[in-house]
């Protein structure tokens, strides 16, 4: 996903906060631009009230959606609605949709049909349907407890004091065997992978992935931390510049 590519926004107030606003916009700026902000919700209600300020801070255009009937979620119809009118509108090259709610996991298997970029966000409890349909999935306790503490993000004896992802997040364990497998399939002769076709293959195996979800800012420390795998770096013309390559451990 180029970074001047255009981002539709589209918020559900009913399943997110907004002390995780500042992150949901901070990331989205490393996927493209936000070109449509808007959210979702029924304004009338008092607990969406700590909103107001936020939308006017973040230029977030709020939509009023009535609940019409208990126990339906006519927030979600409005979302979807308006997805559509601008996936038809032709105007933007993907979308972000920011919610923990399952109902919206057709929405974005069919925004992905149409060719588009899908990046969700969400909290831990999100289900596996909606994270699996996005092609990039992002846990907001997460990024909010990245942007709070950047040097632990970086210092590897830091993290490994750390406990465990959280429930919801893909096991160290899991991802160690998916890594192995995936060295095996893209490796030359020697067993060497190209650490950066790793990083993009296991993005599209685990949407949900992330490396700040175990600590780490950067995917060649975490790698590291695994213990299961050989890195070797190979310098260029370019002194900034190096590449890494990956195999696994005799």
């Amino acid at each position: 996903m180029e970074k001047d590519n255009k981002i539709a926004v589209l918020i559900d107030a009913d399943n997110v906060s907004d002390k995780y606003i500042k992150y949901i916009i901070d990331e989205i700026s490393n996927h493209g631009t936000p070109t449509y902000k808007r959210i979702y919700g029924d304004w009338t209600k008092p607990q969406l009230a700590s909103w107001k300020n936020v939308l006017l801070d973040y230029s977030i255009s709020p939509i009023q959606q009535y609940s019409y009937t208990t126990g339906k979620n006519s927030t979600d119809s409005a979302l979807i609605i308006d997805a559509m009118d601008i996936l038809y509108s032709k105007n933007v090259d993907g979308f972000c949709i920011v919610s923990s709610d399952s109902d919206f996991t057709r929405l974005a298997s069919r925004l992905r049909e149409a060719g588009m970029y899908v990046l969700g966000m969400g909290e831990k409890k999100t289900p596996t349907p909606f994270i699996s349909a996005c092609e990039k999935f992002k846990y907001l306790e997460v990024l909010a407890s990245m942007s709070s503490k950047p040097a632990q993000a970086s210092n590897t004896k830091q993290v490994n004091k750390q406990e465990g992802p959280k429930v919801g997040m893909t096991s160290k364990d899991e991802l160690i065997e998916a890594i192995k497998t995936i060295i095996t399939e893209i490796s030359d002769e020697d067993g060497w992978a190209f650490l950066g076709e790793l990083g993009s293959t296991l993005n599209r195996r685990y949407p949900d992935f992330d490396t700040r979800n175990y600590g780490f800012s950067k995917l060649t420390p975490f790698v590291s931390s695994l213990n299961h795998f050989e890195i070797r770096s190979i310098k260029t013309s370019n002194p900034s510049i190096s590449l890494k390559y990956i195999r696994n451990k005799e």
